[in-house]
């Protein structure tokens, strides 16, 4: 049996811009096992978060196939269970603590029970922020607000964390945190992580590394 947790095969996505239609991925193939780390870089504009809206099923491609875990993805309920994304900007409700910012992700699975409640403030420990569990996000900083984010993302133990940029409004050290953080959380529970990032440093730390460019996605040579 496979241990393939995301195989995507010949994706590709166009859009119209006035009369004329741009391409933005080229037959995209790609397959993460489970436990590793993959990182894509390319210029803004060359179809990265394009990409890993796909990925998450955010979106649908116009020819190709996606599988999580060996199955065609299906429906939202499926991809709340699956998979878990970090973004740039956080996107955390701004009148709900760090730890009901965490457990919103269960919410959405409709179960926030004692077992949720535990897990939720185990992860913001694992985090560094048991301390600031009952802060609003306007009380934490910047890196604080991503921990939480990367927190919630783990709530429902998904096989697939998908990170968008999530250094990208972070200075440089709280930015290496926050990496090294996903890095170590994804070897140390087994999820697969796609991240995608403009930061080289950020990129080579992973298992493998891919470029994208004009909507081709390619390995880079010697990973």
């Amino acid at each position: 049996m496979s241990d393939a947790v995301l195989t995507a095969v010949g994706i590709t996505k166009s859009f119209l811009s006035g009369e004329r239609t741009l391409t933005v991925l080229r037959g995209v193939d790609l397959t993460v096992k489970s436990g590793e780390s993959v990182s894509i870089r390319g210029e803004s504009g060359s179809g990265k978060s394009t990409l890993l809206h796909l990925l998450a099923g955010l979106d649908s491609c116009d020819a190709g196939t996606l599988h999580w875990a060996g199955s065609p993805r299906t429906n939202a309920a499926r991809r709340s269970a699956f998979l878990g994304m970090v973004f740039q900007s956080f996107y955390l409700m701004p009148e709900l603590n760090g730890l009901d910012n965490v457990l919103m992700a269960a919410r959405m699975r409709g179960r926030v029970g004692r077992r949720e409640r535990d897990r939720a403030q185990d992860l913001l420990q694992r985090v560094g922020l048991a301390e600031r569990a009952d802060h609003i996000p306007a009380k934490l900083s910047g890196g604080e607000r991503q921990r939480v984010a990367v927190a919630r993302a783990l709530m429902n133990q998904p096989q697939l964390l998908l990170a968008d940029e999530p250094t990208g409004n972070l200075d440089e050290k709280t930015g290496d945190t926050v990496i090294e953080l996903l890095l170590a959380l994804s070897r140390e529970t087994g999820t697969a992580l796609v991240l995608v990032t403009h930061n080289l440093a950020h990129a080579v730390k992973t298992d493998r590394q891919f470029e994208m460019h004009e909507g081709v996605l390619s390995p880079v040579a010697g990973r």
